[in-house]
Order: C-alpha cells, then structure tokens, then sequence
C-alpha cells in the first residue's frame, strides 16, 4: 500500500511499543519508509524482522526485547532509543492484549495482568518520554484503543475496561502536555486481520457478522492502520490533539 510522504518524520526518533508484529510490524515499517529512526521493544526476538526491514527498506531499526509489563524496564528500553536514535519525537502505544474471557472468570491476578499490559503501560511510557519531548520543543504520542469500548463488546470486558480508560487518560494528558507542544491522541482501529487474530477468533461466521456492521466492505489489514499514524505523528497534525481517530470501515460511526 502506498502511502503518503511526511518530510518532517525523516530522521525523527519513533519509539513503538509492540513493533515486531501484527500492526506494529506494519507501524514500523511504515515509518522506517519515511526515513525515521525507529527503536521498538517486544517480548519475542525480533532479529529475523529487523534484518528482513534493513533489507526492504535500507533503515534499521533498533530492537530492544523487553516486558511492556515491567515498567523500569520499558523505561530503560525508551531510555535506550533516546541514546541511539535522538530524544523521541513519536510515541506510538500500541502493544496490547484482547485476550477472550467472562467476568466470572477474572481474579485479582488476572485483572493486573491485563490492566498491565493494556493501560499501565500505556501511562509509564507517556511519562518517560514527556521530558525528551518538552526539550525537543514538541512531540507526538499516539495511544492505540479500540472501537471495542465503543461498540460496548462482549467477551473481553477488562480489554474494553482498559481502551475506554486510554482514551480518557489520553485527553488528559492532551491537556497537560499541550503547554510543551506535545500533542496526545488516541487511535482507535477496528477489527484488523492480524496473524493472531486469523489464527485465533477469526472464523467464517465473526468475519461475515463484522463486515455486516461495516460501511466499507473490505476487512482491515495492518497497513490500513499505518496513514492514520503516520499523519498523528507529523506535523500534518500539528493542531489536533485530545482526540480518538477511528479506523475501522465505518463501523462506529462517530461525531
């Protein structure tokens, strides 16, 4: 997909949570083809990606393995690209878990695991990148939701919980770190046809009950999310913030 060019990203530091597959993959090779300078962090070994990147692109980028959910570790890990690639310009939160389960079977555990990967996280990378961004002049964070919360879905409430809480934390940090000319959105896609979710949920019947709700009869594929980013990122965007940008072929039809 070709998608379009933003001058002001080449040579900027991208810090993206998740990178190394599903959306994130796609998240960053799209802006390794705009010339930016990318560190993402992953629980799995992304060697084979970052070399496969390099290869396409002729831009590597910086793979640094860690745990969104050990927050000294995320925080070294963005500490790290800062060093490497220059104080982060983009924050893209997009690493998350929609895994399937019922209220009546969440215990305490459970719920810290998933408010960990899907929100905490999401708040500690914020904070850690706000300094670089104030001494840089300006910065763009991007925290991925989901039309989930939205739509009121069942099945995975503290996944839904979790996405309503980033769009109200993603307003108030808009807020906040407006003064700096740090801008804050949240993104929100619809249901994007990952590996994970092919393999996963992904059956004939769901797919034919989804594109019923949809506007556009096409089902989402990762690239389909890369434009919305790329342009929150850029200076293309640069008086829009505290917002929710849904991508999901007009199935919340908002406003």
């Amino acid at each position: 997909m070709t998608q379009a060019s933003y001058p002001d990203l080449n040579g900027a530091s991208v810090f993206i949570t998740g990178g190394g597959s599903g959306i994130g993959a796609a998240l960053t090779e799209g802006f390794l083809r705009q010339g930016a300078r990318v560190a993402f962090v992953g629980r799995s070994d992304a060697t084979d990606f970052v070399d496969r990147m390099e290869q396409e692109t002729g831009n590597r980028p910086l793979f640094i393995q860690c745990d969104i959910t050990d927050i000294p570790a995320l925080k070294a890990a963005i500490e790290k690209a800062a060093t490497a690639n220059g104080p982060i310009r983009a924050l893209v939160n997009n690493a998350a878990n929609d895994q399937r389960h019922t209220t009546a079977e969440v215990d305490e555990s459970f719920w810290d695991w998933m408010m960990a990967i899907n929100l905490k996280a999401y708040f500690f990378a914020c904070q850690a990148v706000m300094p670089g961004m104030k001494a840089l002049g300006g910065g763009a964070i991007i925290n991925f939701s989901s039309i989930s919360y939205m739509m009121g879905g069942a099945g995975y409430p503290l996944y839904t919980t979790a996405n309503s809480g980033i769009n109200g934390m993603t307003r108030s940090l808009a807020r906040e770190f407006g003064p700096d000319k740090i801008r804050v959105n949240a993104l929100a896609p619809g249901w994007v046809l990952t590996e994970k979710q092919l393999e996963m949920w992904a059956d004939p019947d769901a797919l034919a009950a989804h594109m019923d709700k949809q506007c556009l009869k096409e089902h989402l594929h990762p690239d389909d999310i890369v434009g919305a980013t790329l342009f929150l990122a850029s200076d293309a965007s640069r008086m829009m913030t505290g917002q929710a940008m849904v991508v999901d072929g007009g199935v919340a039809v908002t406003g």
